[in-house]
């Protein structure tokens, strides 16, 4: 079984319960009350994080002795590293992604080259970007979870158009800086059609990111995304 968050959480309570020791003596209705959840569905936890091998129990009276095991403490820290990162990312105002500089499709200087795009990309960014982007793989777990969140923080859209041949989706923008300032005018992008996932950034910006860093594929690379909505051209949707 996969834990989802209230079993983790029901997890953390028993620690809590038992003053931080893996052992702790209770009911499940004193469970119930304390996870906000009937008797039964104190009860059902406890079966499934047993079976789940979160937890080991012997009956004593009319409570339960639970001892928590290594696995379902590692559960509980797991949960406190996700939680403390993202509350970290918060109070920098920003997400930190760590990566290696890698080739892309070669899609980049097509789309970067588009009037449609370059037009919008210039009035709201204040630039026009470079014919080309820069694509980073994101090389550990915490960059690829953080990843997931930028859909969530505010972006400058670029809407979508039509030409002749065809329809080009949407781009959202997060402005950025690039390894520590060394570059403090570029924009990671969200496009509504892409053949990546969330394990790669691309980053845009009006010089050519590898001449002006002097980077070559493999190299790292740290993006760090301001996250604000102060900027009147931010939709926050």
């Amino acid at each position: 079984m996969h834990p989802n968050l209230q079993h983790i959480l029901t997890l953390a309570h028993l620690l809590k319960f038992g003053k931080g020791g893996a052992c702790v003596e209770i009911t499940t209705t004193e469970l119930g009350s304390i996870i906000n959840r009937s008797q039964q569905s104190a009860s059902k936890y406890l079966v499934e994080l047993e079976k789940a091998g979160f937890l080991e129990r012997t009956k004593s009276g009319q409570k339960y002795r639970i001892m928590i095991t290594d696995r379902g403490v590692g559960q509980v820290l797991s949960l406190h590293e996700t939680i403390k990162s993202s509350v970290e990312v918060l109070d920098r105002s920003g997400l930190q992604f760590e990566g290696k500089v890698v080739s892309g499709m070669g899609e980049g200087a097509y789309y970067m080259s588009l009037e449609g795009y370059r037009m919008q990309f210039n009035d709201k960014l204040g630039y026009e970007p470079y014919a080309g982007t820069l694509n980073v793989k994101l090389l550990n777990q915490s960059s690829i979870r953080m990843r997931s969140m930028i859909d969530s923080c505010p972006s400058v859209f670029v809407r979508g158009f039509n030409d002749s041949s065809r329809s080009y989706g949407w781009v959202k923008c997060y402005p950025a800086i690039l390894n520590d300032g060394a570059i403090d005018k570029a924009a990671v992008i969200v496009l509504e059609r892409t053949h990546y996932d969330n394990s790669m950034l691309e980053v845009i910006a009006p010089i050519c990111i590898k001449d002006s860093l002097g980077m070559k594929n493999g190299d790292l690379v740290k993006v760090f995304v301001t996250v604000t909505s102060k900027n009147p051209q931010f939709d926050s949707s």
